[in-house]
């Protein structure tokens, strides 16, 4: 089996001991035509084949065809010195792994599959009522955020969390999404554990999501993050797990504009408390994208 790759591969030999065309005569521009049309993990794959086919995944040709539209846009969030001389595949590496801007606070990526652009905003970004009292919120270190903290609410009366982001998207349909959490989580000996000591009044009213973006698209949605009463507690599947909330769709059309989204999520109804909540973060990403992984984790 080996011996039959091998020949393929380099170059094989016929019945009659004469050696034959193998994967390794095929042109390596005939072979940049073909990668073309591959994903950026199926090209890395091949380019372990032989020297054509590594000469081919490296070539700008093929890797501009995999970078969105507007990468020089992300570039330029950069410093100059980070990109300059660099080839389109490592262009592409640079960009799948994140840009952070905003001291931190937010990052852009490509994702390594699809090329298509995502967007996370972290809870630091955003402006929250009351999160500069210590008796209402605080910050709490994790693994489980891309920015490797979280805010966490034990209590508060008027709860409103507002963001703004402003950054250059190319033209794709993009939905809007909360990262939140039910109870306070921690780490012991390795293991993961959860508190709802604080968790409460989430039942009750439905949180308004909204965001609106520069030219008027518009979304609204209401959601109880929490459904159930406190004695139906072990049922409740909303607990102690990452929920993605989503907001709704916009659409962007013109490769010229920088979109601005300004986003919300509140419950200002003063009858009740609420608290035991954790906010992650707001992302933005290409909606087939986001359904498609959904489609990956399901299975």
């Amino acid at each position: 089996m080996g011996a039959s790759l091998s020949n393929l591969t380099e170059g094989g030999a016929n019945l009659g001991g004469e050696s034959g065309p193998g994967l390794g005569d095929i042109p390596e521009a005939c072979v940049a035509c073909v990668f073309v049309y591959l994903t950026p993990p199926e090209i890395c794959n091949l380019a372990r084949l032989n020297r054509a086919f590594r000469g081919a995944a490296s070539s700008d040709s093929v890797w501009e065809s995999k970078l969105p539209p507007n990468y020089p846009d992300l570039l330029a969030l950069l410093s100059p010195e980070r990109y300059q001389d660099l080839s389109k595949k490592h262009i592409f590496t640079l960009l799948a792994r994140s840009i952070s801007i905003d001291d931190g606070n937010k990052q852009v990526w490509v994702d390594k599959v699809t090329g298509r652009v995502c967007v996370s905003i972290s809870a630091r970004a955003m402006a929250i009522t009351g999160i500069e009292d210590r008796r209402y919120w605080s910050w709490i270190p994790t693994e489980d955020s891309r920015f490797q903290e979280v805010a966490y609410l034990q209590q508060i009366w008027w709860f409103e969390v507002d963001g703004v982001v402003k950054l250059p998207l190319p033209p794709d349909i993009y939905t809007l999404s909360f990262r939140l959490h039910l109870g306070k989580f921690s780490k012991r000996l390795g293991r993961r554990s959860t508190n709802f000591e604080h968790t409460h009044g989430w039942h009750i009213k439905p949180v308004r999501f909204e965001f609106t973006t520069s030219d008027n698209q518009h979304a609204i949605s209401e959601c109880c993050l929490d459904d159930t009463e406190p004695e139906e507690i072990k049922m409740n599947l909303k607990r102690g797990c990452w929920i993605e909330y989503n907001v709704g769709e916009f659409i962007v059309t013109d490769s010229e504009s920088v979109p601005e989204v300004r986003f919300s999520m509140k419950q200002i109804d003063c009858t009740h408390s609420k608290g035991g909540l954790c906010v992650d973060s707001v992302s933005i990403i290409p909606s087939d994208l986001r359904q498609r992984k959904r489609r990956l984790i399901s299975n």
